[in-house]
């Protein structure tokens, strides 16, 4: 825990210094930056900002499992939503491999 506390601590410090160096910022900018702008602002510690971080790190893979899982089977039961993504994807795609 004392590790992945530590390598959070360094990917957060490696973000701030590359949102220092941006001129211009996305209007759709990634969570860990609206976090760290966030820090900057004082509306939030460093340690808060660590948490946040670690605790998407850690949370993601399983909530993520438990969205794909659920979507995958709304497809399977809809089989008309399965051939507008199938087409929307030969849109997209044209002939090329996924």
């Amino acid at each position: 825990s004392k590790d992945l506390k530590g390598a959070m601590e360094i990917l957060i410090e490696q973000k701030r210094q590359k949102l220092s160096t941006v001129e211009k910022f996305d209007e759709h900018m990634d969570f860990a930056s609206q976090l760290i702008f966030a820090q900057n602002r004082g509306d939030l510690t460093a340690e808060n900002v660590n948490q946040c971080v670690l605790e998407m790190m850690i949370a993601a893979p399983d909530t993520l499992s438990v969205t794909l899982f659920f979507m995958l089977i709304l497809i399977a039961e809809h089989p008309t939503v399965e051939e507008e993504m199938m087409k929307e994807i030969e849109t997209v795609m044209g002939k090329q491999e996924l």
